[in-house]
């Protein structure tokens, strides 16, 4: 019986061609149909691993991590100032595409936020710089100034306490350092309603009210000097008599 060799079958040639297709590892820049370029790494025909990619809309770049197709982990995002020049508008924390966890986000040359991010919106701990110099540093929630937190004014004069939807409401103490004083009370919608205003002994707050007290004269000196002598010889009268009354006899 004559020995048969095994057949190998060949892989169909369309199979061929798209395995070939498949973008997956490192490759060189890749362009999509509206003009974005993605220079990086791939996995099963997703952006996943380390790459770059330039938006043609915008022009903004993205660098940093990816995951099946979308910013995960950690990268910058980079927004053209037309003029050739490229300025950093968020390093951070991503997921699922938005930004997540710890980052900074630059909303201007002065302005910026500095610290947590949940799902593309300031959430949690953050610091945030504003164009007028003012600095708020506490809790936020839905990027809105939320829980507990210090804003400092440019005049150093600052507000620590509860914080509701961007306004303060709950406790709170504003401390007017222009001029030595401190508010301790309630807020509701940056309005205070029940408190006390005091001062803290600063030089520079206003002195306390100097009260002046009225000069103690007598009226009609005379007769109350007269009635005191009347007083005093009925006294020395009476001091006699019982000096007499107590001395011993003689035997």
């Amino acid at each position: 019986m004559p020995h048969l060799k095994p057949q190998h079958k060949t892989q169909p040639l369309w199979k061929t061609w798209d395995n070939l297709a498949q973008k997956k590892g490192i490759r060189h820049t890749v362009y999509a149909v509206n003009g974005d370029e993605y220079t990086g790494e791939w996995l099963n025909n997703h952006k996943h691993g380390k790459g770059t990619e330039k938006t043609q809309s915008t022009g903004a770049i993205y660098d940093g991590d990816w995951k099946w197709g979308k910013r995960d982990g950690f990268g910058t995002y980079s927004v053209p100032d037309g003029e050739g020049i490229y300025i950093k508008q968020y390093s951070g924390g991503w997921r699922n595409g938005l930004k997540h966890g710890y980052g900074m986000f630059f909303y201007g040359k002065k302005v910026f936020y500095e610290g947590e991010w949940k799902e593309g919106k300031r959430s949690g701990w953050g610091r945030m710089v504003y164009d007028d110099g003012s600095i708020y540093e506490g809790e936020w929630q839905n990027d809105l100034r939320h829980g507990d937190g210090m804003l400092r004014l440019p005049n150093e004069n600052r507000y620590e306490g509860s914080w509701k939807a961007d306004r303060k409401n709950g406790p709170g103490k504003f401390y007017y350092l222009d001029r030595g004083q401190q508010y301790n009370g309630v807020w509701v919608d940056d309005v205070p309603r029940c408190g006390a205003l005091t001062d803290y002994g600063r030089s520079s707050a206003p002195m306390p009210t100097k009260y002046v007290i009225p000069e103690c004269a007598l009226e009609n000196v005379g007769e109350v000097l007269l009635e005191a002598s009347d007083d005093l010889q009925q006294l020395e009268k009476r001091t006699k008599t019982d000096a007499k009354r107590l001395a011993p006899t003689s035997a």
